[in-house]
């Protein structure tokens, strides 16, 4: 997208940021994404964003409340304007460039993944352990990824390797009761690198992007990286849990990889239904690393 914010939002942002301004689209790749970088006076700057729905919204805001309340500005934005009827956030803007995609040396990725689980320990760590309707609302989210794994694994028959649809049927029958042995956190909910910042001038980590944070199970916070990034790079994700102070146990380790498979399988299948090559793809690939045995740094 390469559009300018409708003006009624555009003035909204100027009325809370001093001087003129202009708006330079910086959406991401997803249809639903709506961000514009908005630049004033002097070098000034924030971003404006549209949620696209009543409870993203929600949930960015007890985000960004909950950042600003546990983490430091330095390394993450702050909230300054929101507007529910637009569903509109404008918030400052930090130092750095998105992680993903940036070809980082070796040296300065494993500080970033460190940095990286440092951060996320310092926002778990702040976390209360949730309300009874925090938990159904869990129990409810697992519970449908267990009937999806399930319908995957019938879709998937003969045309995946028996290891891999075993792996499938694990996670229909298991992650339901895993997630029962485990307590609630409140997460970012989306801790993928293309949420993490670096600034090089500085060395400084970041973190952006607060619209999925809600109550959850800690081991939802890495489910990207180890089905996109750690299986091939097991060396970040000792740095990663070097910053986060501690290894996963065994329970938080079989969800984790069940709940990855849980979403290969859904690329998968929906990839084959809407015969989308890119998410057969992705499903395969995912699927695969998850079969494989551990590589090991």
């Amino acid at each position: 997208m390469t559009d300018s914010p409708p003006p009624v939002l555009l003035a909204w942002a100027a009325g809370h940021l001093p001087g003129p301004v202009t708006a330079a689209d910086c959406s991401g790749p997803r249809a639903t994404s709506r961000v514009w970088r908005i630049s004033g006076p002097e070098g000034a700057a924030a971003f404006l964003k549209i949620n696209p729905d009543d409870d993203t919204f929600a949930r960015e805001v007890a985000g960004y409340a909950y950042a600003a309340r546990f983490l430091p500005e330095r390394q993450v934005p702050r909230l300054l304007a929101s507007e529910p009827r637009l569903r509109a956030l404008l918030s400052s803007a930090l130092p750095g460039r998105v992680v993903r995609g940036l070809p980082l040396d070796r040296g300065v990725e494993l500080r970033v993944h460190e940095d990286a689980g440092r951060l996320l320990r310092r926002w778990h760590d702040h976390s209360d352990a949730g309300t009874a309707t925090d938990r159904a609302a869990v129990r409810e989210a697992v519970g449908a990824h267990a009937r999806e794994a399930a319908e995957c694994r019938e879709a998937l028959a003969g045309r995946v390797p028996d290891e891999v649809l075993a792996l499938v049927g694990a996670a229909a029958a298991e992650i339901s009761a895993l997630a029962d042995r485990l307590p609630l956190h409140f997460l970012h909910g989306d801790y993928a690198t293309r949420n993490w910042l670096i600034d090089t001038a500085s060395g400084r980590h970041g973190l952006i992007d607060f619209e999925q944070a809600r109550y959850g199970l800690v081991v939802e916070e890495f489910v990207w990286l180890l089905g996109a990034l750690w299986p091939e790079r097991p060396d970040l994700r000792g740095a990663f849990f070097t910053g986060y102070g501690r290894p996963l146990d065994a329970v938080e380790e079989r969800l984790l990889l069940l709940l990855t498979v849980r979403l290969g399988a859904s690329y998968l299948c929906t990839g084959l239904c809407e015969s989308r090559a890119d998410l057969q793809e992705r499903g395969h690939l995912a699927l695969g690393r998850m079969a494989a045995p551990p590589t090991r740094c």
